[in-house]
């Protein structure tokens, strides 16, 4: 489950985005706590802190004292704002700045994107 790439922490807290994005986590539901976290994946008590630790300060989940920790209601809500802010940032500027450096449109990227999409529905 874990590479080389990242702190151990940071993955697991993106794996745990990545199930609130794709609906496996839901709002309000509860989430393992970090000694069963850490259980389960055979990593030390104190990295899975660290990573559900990261989750509370981005709100993505909350602390219920004495009960758990449950996934904040705006969560999916909040990711998916972020993650597109980061995708118009990371993929769609640099596109753009690209094809503005080769000379082409706007218009004409639009409408490839617009043949992909129809080709999808098919």
């Amino acid at each position: 489950m874990f590479d080389d790439r990242s702190p151990i922490y940071r993955q697991i807290a993106e794996q745990i985005k990545a199930d609130v994005l794709r609906g496996v986590l839901r709002a309000d539901e509860q989430v393992m706590s970090t000694n069963q976290y850490a259980a389960h994946h055979r990593i030390n008590p104190a990295t899975a802190a660290k990573a559900f630790q990261q989750l509370v300060d981005e709100g993505v989940v909350y602390k219920r004292r004495g009960i758990g920790m449950f996934v904040s209601v705006d969560a999916a809500e909040k990711l998916r704002a972020e993650r597109r802010e980061r995708f118009f940032a990371d993929v769609v500027e640099p596109m753009v700045t690209e094809a503005r450096m080769i000379g082409i449109p706007l218009a004409e990227i639009a409408s490839h994107l617009e043949g992909l999409d129809d080709h999808r529905s098919q």
